[in-house]
């Protein structure tokens, strides 16, 4: 009977967690957080390229006013899908310098989640997506360069990633970014693919095999998942599973810092886009790296192309000058329910919201490497923040 008893009301403990979490979140105090967020490539109203800051700003209950959360269709600057294959432009290119200067006097902090744009064939329908085409609006800009010299100026917190100022960025632009941090560009960017066979595997990229083709003879011998390289200039070099990769999978490496500062794991596997950079030392550190686990006959393909095997992560400048983060992956875009942001404690249930064993997985990068670290990030920011105005 007390066994019985005893199993009833675990099971209404059980099933009246969710609402405690919930409860737990709403009765959670607000914070006012002021964030710029620049997303230029929102294909649909989902804003699936920031939803990941989108979670974290809930969660945490960061707010654009001191009522008003963040909403994820409206609150940013850059491209705004509408019906009929019609949108709006509010980028910052529309901002002329007295808007700019007030919107870095209002934000506390600006994250660059994408600025690789929208192009004619994801845009327009019955087109190949596949296939590159011409752009619709993408780049970092002058006034988005105007408007990070003047949070940087201004101590404020700045945060961006792939694909801030690669392709399509102008290189006269880029080069003002990479002076302004310290980072420079190598003009390679890669991927994972779980198969490389063009005959199974449809979503490979047009553009990638025919310029893999043209480069190597029209061979195309890969059947195995890899790792492609794609150069500014329209090199193309792939590295396969077991032939090239003792380890198929790029890998980030957190260091000390990383692990002890973001509670990083120790290392994180990550199947999509990232951009190979350099990093001038005596301005930023890193907290992760990458690392390719390359077989010799892959280490002699990277050496042809100047690839290395290790190259940053996570960048940052934490100093009295100025607070700087650049992610070298599309971080922000991970495949995760906003839903699941208003349960105080969703983090101890984590390994219910992804499947370890799906190699192209991206939910389990939310959860153990990004979350964690943003969380941080701007828990920090905000105490100081709550200084300096104590102090005034």
């Amino acid at each position: 009977m007390l066994k019985k008893r005893l199993k009833h009301i675990i099971i209404i403990l059980v099933l009246l967690l969710p609402v405690f979490m919930f409860l737990a979140w709403f009765f959670t105090p607000k914070t006012k957080m002021v964030a710029a967020i620049i997303d230029k490539t929102v294909l649909t109203t989902e804003g699936q390229e920031h939803i990941s800051l989108d979670w974290v700003l809930n969660y945490k209950k960061y707010t654009k006013t001191s009522t008003k959360f963040y909403k994820r269709s409206e609150d940013y600057f850059g491209f705004f899908p509408k019906d009929d294959e019609e949108f709006d432009l509010r980028g910052l290119e529309r901002f002329p310098s007295n808007k700019i200067e007030q919107l870095s006097n209002d934000a506390d902090l600006v994250y660059f989640t994408d600025t690789y744009g929208i192009y004619t064939n994801e845009w327009y329908a019955q087109k190949n997506q596949t296939e590159r085409s011409g752009i619709v609006y993408g780049g970092l800009k002058e006034n988005d360069m105007e408007f990070l010299q003047k949070m940087k100026d201004k101590n404020k917190l700045i945060i961006t990633e792939f694909n801030t100022f690669a392709s399509p960025t102008a290189y006269d632009i880029r080069r003002k970014f990479e002076r302004t941090f310290g980072l420079k560009w190598t003009g390679w960017t890669g991927r994972y693919f779980d198969n490389l066979d063009t005959l199974t595997n449809k979503e490979l990229p047009r553009w990638l095999i025919r310029n893999y083709l043209n480069q190597h003879g029209n061979k195309w011998p890969f059947k195995k998942s890899g790792v492609a390289f794609v150069h500014e200039d329209d090199q193309v070099t792939i590295l396969e599973d077991s032939i090239h990769l003792e380890r198929e999978i790029p890998q980030i490496l957190s260091n000390d810092y990383g692990k002890k500062r973001f509670s990083l794991p120790d290392e994180m596997k990550y199947p999509f886009w990232f951009d190979i950079i350099q990093n001038t030392s005596a301005i930023n550190k890193t907290a992760a790296n990458y690392k390719l686990f390359t077989t010799e006959e892959g280490n002699r393909e990277l050496k042809k192309y100047g690839i290395p095997t290790s190259f940053p992560a996570v960048t940052y400048h934490v100093d009295s000058d100025y607070e700087f983060y650049y992610f070298s992956g599309d971080f922000c875009d991970n495949p995760i329910a906003m839903e699941t942001s208003y349960f105080k404690g969703i983090g101890f249930f984590k390994r219910f919201f992804y499947n370890d064993r799906d190699k192209t997985e991206r939910a389990s990068f939310f959860w153990k490497f990004y979350r964690p670290m943003l969380q941080t990030i701007l828990e920090d920011y905000q105490k100081k923040i709550s200084a300096k105005n104590n102090e005034s």
